[in-house]
């Protein structure tokens, strides 16, 4: 039996129960399908045949899991840092034990090729571990002495929050959202994106059994425009962070306005990669290429613009051309497949609609540019490189999100730096350079909320991420992130030393 058909085979089993029966939501520690549920039809994008059906909430179910996130929020709040600790440690320990599992299902869920799938379950479980952690000191704040007072700060968690996250890797990402907002002591409704719906209840199901009390975690399946609309509207949730694109932003955004809530938006990019004459050509070349065509180029931090210096750049895009047409499509089953199929046909639709927009435009397709029929009924795209592009051109402007990489050539530093600024994103930036000096000057200019000298997307937990301009608002990491789902309080303790003011005093 090959690889590919013992996942196969696998697969089969994880994903009978989904198949068999509807996925509904988790409200107050309950798998529950409300009668006369709405339903809609999952699909594997491999072959756009059905995973199974899935509840489309209403308002109602939303308005049951967060008044449930609010019952269960002071017990929570009020657990020792220590206990909870305990707990998503322990949940950690049970990511670890489906890990297969949740690769497999993430895998034929949204179409991500099983290599790295299986790297994002152990990832999962090492977000719930850092948080888990740091949950005993997540209170902690500062003391600050004066003279006849002294100030001390202490964080509090802010109440239930809304999790909103994306199809793209969407266990990893849920775990990196989820994981603070509980160490912190929130409770959570999360609302998965209705095109990958699988791992957000195997994650539930890991959370019952991981022993969280009733309410703290709450799973609500459906679309933005009922689900997520009614969640960033409830007034018993403080805060919503999101990770999507940036018009989903601006609608969470106008939604939560009325109640206030506190908003974190990791939104999208049009990430530049900036290759200088001098740069390690090997090293950059590896790093151009995984940044763009791994997780089938559908990731916010991809490096969608190349910018290489005219120096270098036909040695260059002749051995990128090479890599590109020897990168392995396939079966996201398949742990020889580099690039699997796009997660849904709408998506496919919008990526390949870039091939004549790109011949529009007078930008030339040097690799792929087409769909891979011969793959069978899924959304299968050829790896694809734009050369003798501008940067105005709208494949230099717009985030296709798909397997996609635009060349550009520039001839100073300070022309790097127009062109990398020169969009309406700042999410990411990576840099190419052996010259120390100008590897700090790129840092301070480009516009971006991080930037990679010398290295592909390094992931580091204590460091902040996120974007500025379009690309989003708010930093996760560390304490970055104990920072949004907290408050802050200042206490101030007088030494009774110092005079009080006195008004209307009778001599």
């Amino acid at each position: 039996m090959s690889d590919l058909d013992h996942n196969l085979s696998l697969s089969e089993t994880y994903l009978k129960r989904f198949k068999s029966a509807p996925t509904g939501h988790f409200i107050n520690g309950e798998f529950v399908v409300p009668p006369g549920a709405e339903l809609y039809t999952n699909v594997t994008p491999t072959d756009n045949s059905e995973l199974g059906q899935v509840v489309a909430g209403t308002v109602g179910d939303v308005n049951l899991a967060c008044d449930a996130a609010e019952t269960a929020f002071t017990e929570w709040r009020d657990m020792p840092g220590a206990e909870r600790k305990k707990i998503l440690n322990h949940f950690a320990d049970k990511v670890v034990e489906r890990a297969e599992e949740i690769a497999i299902v993430e895998s034929m869920d949204c179409g991500q090729p099983i290599r790295f799938m299986r790297q994002a379950a152990v990832r999962g479980a090492a977000n719930f571990r850092f948080f888990a952690d740091k949950a005993p000191e997540a209170v902690n704040g500062l003391a600050l002495h004066q003279d006849e007072h002294t100030n001390y700060t202490m964080r509090t968690p802010i109440g239930p929050v809304g999790i909103i996250t994306p199809w793209n890797t969407p266990f990893m990402l849920s775990t990196w959202k989820i994981a603070p907002a509980l160490a912190a002591g929130c409770t959570i409704v999360h609302k998965p994106a209705e095109l990958t719906p699988l791992t957000a209840m195997l994650l539930a199901e890991i959370a019952n059994e991981a022993g969280l009390p009733k309410g703290v975690w709450n799973t609500v399946n459906g679309f933005g425009e009922t689900a997520g609309k009614r969640l960033t509207e409830h007034r018993a949730i403080k805060a919503v962070a999101l990770v999507g694109d940036s018009t989903t932003g601006k609608h969470i955004m106008h939604q939560g306005a009325e109640t206030l809530k506190r908003i974190h938006l990791e939104l999208g990019g049009k990430n530049p990669v900036i290759v200088f004459d001098d740069a390690d050509f090997d090293r950059a070349l590896d790093a151009v290429v995984f940044m763009i065509y791994s997780l089938n180029g559908q990731r916010c931090t991809s490096s969608s613009r190349l910018l290489i210096q005219s120096g270098i750049k036909d040695q260059f895009l002749a051995a990128l051309e090479e890599r590109v047409r020897a990168l392995r499509v396939g079966h996201s089953l398949d742990p020889r497949t580099e690039i699997g199929p796009l997660v849904h046909t709408g998506h496919f639709d919008k990526v390949m609609s870039y091939m004549d927009i790109a011949k529009q435009d007078g930008a030339r397709i040097a690799v792929g540019g087409n769909a891979r029929s011969d793959l069978g009924a899924g959304n299968y795209v050829e790896p694809t490189l734009f050369c003798d592009a501008q940067n105005t051109m709208r494949i230099a402007q717009e985030e296709i999100f798909g397997p996609v990489l635009t060349a550009m050539s520039f001839e100073t530093e300070e022309e790097a730096i127009h062109m990398a600024n020169d969009t309406q994103y700042g999410l990411a930036g990576y840099i190419w350079t052996n010259d120390t000096s100008r590897a700090m000057r790129m840092a301070k200019y480009v516009e971006a909320g991080m930037l990679w000298v010398n290295s592909e997307n390094n992931r580091n937990l204590p460091s902040p991420f996120g974007g500025i301009k379009m690309s989003g608002i708010g930093r996760d990491g560390g304490d970055f992130s104990f920072d949004f789902y907290m408050e802050t309080k200042n206490v101030c303790i007088a030494h009774g030393t110092h005079r009080v003011p006195i008004l209307g005093a009778v001599n």
